[in-house]
């Protein structure tokens, strides 16, 4: 059962695989029957290549767990988020991130890199440790041709991997998760060997280490996920969201379900992952807390976009978001909420034409702005109690600052309380 955002209680029944299955079991054939050696049947890692990964750590929580993961990019490690990160509950905090470099150093010109090795990051650390928090060190790799290259080049991954762990220990973190993007489908088992021979070195590093996979929510994302949890990928976060892109229709991010049709929803995504088998109890759903803005035509729910849109962060918004005066509509369907903002300042569906346009007419242009808010993220949450998985996960940690109703949410959810 889950929740529909207005405190009605919906059924979810059970779905038949969906209609990509195909496709995620061919992928899946790919990764049974290809060598682990994205080089070349001749080719040998240097790193974890005579030890098969070690068995992943057990949850420490009962079904379903209630852990927290959340992501902190760089670009909101500021000189308030140590206080705001004390304030939310967390079991795990991923510090977004580091990359490589063509010869499988770390990029240490890349912003993520001077931020997460500074000061922000030495206190952010420290003060997670005390608070009995893990800390993730994240890597990126992100886009086809940058991904084709290190994929398929075993000698450039075991670089990565020995400065990637050098790192970490440097930095005292409790280990690395693994956010690979835009990879093409024919490495999907370097990737899972990838992850596995990291994992490997983490724990030699460090036997109490984890390694944990971020995931899309599409085809290719549930193929991945199959790929690390057989490469012995303590967690899972399923990234559930951007169903909905600056380049789509509008709507919800991380919808219950569509307004357009198409069966791609947290559901379906969560079915393909466990059809696959994907272990449960180590899986994370991940959630927004972010929006999208687009142009549209006029100030309904499902108005078509006349442009690209845009995120839009909580935390930038506080105008909006904080004023009790200012009350969204809700999508029922998709179970976001809505905001539709007029050229001239307006805000909602307008009860008369705007004045001074040509001929009296009502000249605004609108943006509809679809965001979860704590109402919605509740029904949304739930699927992870539901589902029995490890626990929950945010994108990111910082956009909701200044909005403590979020911060009380996640609180409630960690402890697992009844969510409203």
């Amino acid at each position: 059962m889950t929740l529909d955002g207005t405190g009605h209680t919906l059924a979810r029944v059970h779905r038949r695989p969906p209609a990509a299955l195909g496709l995620i079991i061919a992928l899946i054939a790919i990764v049974a029957s290809c060598d682990s050696g994205a080089a070349g049947p001749t080719a040998r890692s240097t790193i974890g290549s005579t030890a098969r990964p070690a068995t992943p750590a057990p949850t420490v929580h009962p079904v379903p767990g209630h852990e927290v993961y959340g992501f902190l990019p760089y670009w909101e490690m500021d000189d308030t988020i140590a206080a705001h990160v004390e304030a939310t509950f967390l079991t795990t905090l991923g510090l977004f991130s580091v990359t490589n470099a063509r010869d499988g150093s770390i990029d240490t010109t890349q912003n993520g890199y001077r931020r997460i090795t500074g000061d922000s990051g030495a206190q952010l650390i420290r003060e997670a440790r005390q608070r009995g928090v893990r800390t993730e060190l994240v890597f990126t790799s992100f886009g086809s041709d940058r991904n084709t290259r290190l994929f398929e080049d075993l000698a450039l991954q075991d670089a990565a991997i020995r400065n990637l762990v050098a790192l970490a220990t440097r930095l005292g973190v409790d280990g690395i998760n693994v956010d690979v993007e835009s990879l093409p489908p024919t490495l999907v088992p370097a990737y899972g060997a990838f992850v596995g021979r990291l994992r490997n070195a983490v724990l030699v590093a460090n036997p109490n280490g984890q390694v944990s996979a971020a995931t899309a929510a599409n085809t290719l994302g549930a193929a991945m996920a199959v790929a690390a949890a057989d490469g012995g990928a303590d967690r899972i976060f399923l990234m559930g969201y951007d169903y909905h892109s600056a380049g789509s229709s509008p709507g919800a991010s991380a919808p219950l379900a569509r307004r357009d049709g198409s069966p791609k929803d947290l559901g379906w995504s969560l079915d393909m992952y466990a059809d696959l088998g994907v272990p449960v109890d180590r899986t994370v759903l991940g959630l927004p807390l972010y929006g999208m803005a687009w142009p549209v035509v006029g100030p309904v729910i499902g108005a078509p976009q006349t442009g690209r849109g845009d995120p839009w962060i909580p935390r930038q918004h506080l105008d909006v978001l904080a004023d009790p005066s200012i009350v969204p509509l809700r999508d029922g369907i998709e179970v976001v909420e809505v905001y539709l903002l007029a050229s001239d300042g307006s805000i909602g569906v307008p009860t008369e034409p705007a004045s001074g346009g040509p001929g009296g007419a009502d000249d605004r242009t609108w943006r509809a702005v679809y965001i979860d808010s704590p109402a919605t993220l509740a029904g949304k949450l739930a699927l992870a109690n539901e589902r029995g998985l490890a626990g929950a996960g945010l994108w990111a940690i910082g956009y909701e600052r200044g909005l403590p109703a979020f911060t009380d949410l996640i609180a409630s959810f960690g402890a697992g309380e009844t969510l409203p």
